[in-house]
């Protein structure tokens, strides 16, 4: 699997995975249970981040994060809803840009029976917080540039 990762996705520069490039693996020349299994992969590394991040700050103050992060990490979905979940969500070419991570929260939101207001508040803040990380990292490229010359 780390194999074909790296060839699949070793030319670009990103954060994170995002609708672009989950839409992208359809377009390789891989069979569905191959697509499948990289989806549901790259899902469970997510999750598997999480419950790290989880446990690392447990120990740390565990009264602040089972009343703060705890509720995140019930997932309602399993590994294998969310990959056809995901799919739909980035059918929108208005979700293309967010990153899986944020799809993963929104949809458990969904699960959850968030408010739609709530739910858009939270994409809002997703779209802005990356439009924010690519303009960073272009501010810092286009000063790198400059010092280059």
């Amino acid at each position: 699997m780390v194999i074909i990762f790296s060839l699949i996705f070793s030319q670009e520069k990103k954060f994170f995975w995002d609708g672009k490039t989950w839409n992208s693996i359809n377009e390789k020349q891989l069979s569905s249970e191959i697509i499948f299994e990289l989806k549901k992969s790259y899902i469970n590394g997510i999750q598997d981040g999480r419950l790290y991040d989880y446990f690392k700050l447990w120990s740390i103050d565990s009264s602040i994060v089972n009343n703060n992060l705890k509720p995140e990490l019930d997932d309602y979905l399993s590994s294998t809803e969310l990959v056809r979940l995901i799919d739909d969500f980035y059918v929108d070419p208005i979700n293309s840009y967010l990153p899986v991570i944020s799809s993963i929260l929104i949809l458990n939101m969904k699960a959850r029976g968030r408010s739609k207001s709530e739910i858009n508040k939270y994409i809002k803040k997703s779209k802005d917080w990356i439009n924010s990380l690519v303009l960073e990292i272009e501010n810092e490229d286009y000063y790198f540039d400059k010092l280059k010359k």
